[in-house]
């Protein structure tokens, strides 16, 4: 398995890891969100009931949450946002938090934790906002 430069200036992470499996032949299908397509539209959450708790977002950030193909953010105090956590650059999933952006690790488009709206591209369509209650002190995604 080669590495371009670009590549090869960046740790391995599980994601290149698995990657890399997928194109030895291994079938892992849990990574079929990843591929190259092109495709402009994210695909939806997935799994039902409470995803966390209020008190595990951070005011100014938010917590990815992969298992469930969710973004959770608190842009401003007790204010609350849910995003769909795939690119709706090429379908990968977000990675990361940080500096007031989700952040997509292929390709290096960031979206606003206040409204999914696109701060650096190549993606040029924001993280479709997803509907929620808050109920007991969690986030529940409505389904």
């Amino acid at each position: 398995m080669g590495q371009g430069p670009a590549e090869s200036d960046r740790g391995l992470t599980r994601r290149r890891v698995l990657g890399g499996a997928v194109t030895a032949g291994v079938g892992l299908p849990v990574l079929a969100a990843c591929g190259g397509g092109g495709s402009d539209t994210a695909s939806g959450p997935t799994g039902s009931g409470p995803l966390l708790k209020v008190s595990e977002i951070p005011e100014g950030g938010g917590v990815v949450v992969a298992d469930r193909n969710l973004v959770a953010t608190q842009p401003s105090k007790g204010t609350y946002k849910l995003f769909v956590g795939t690119c709706t650059h090429q379908g990968c999933q977000v990675q990361e938090v940080q500096d007031g952006t989700i952040d997509c690790p292929c390709h290096g488009s960031r979206f606003s934790i206040e409204d999914g709206s696109v701060v650096q591209g190549p993606a040029t369509k924001a993280l479709p906002e997803v509907d929620f209650s808050v109920k007991g002190g969690e986030i529940v995604p409505e389904t």
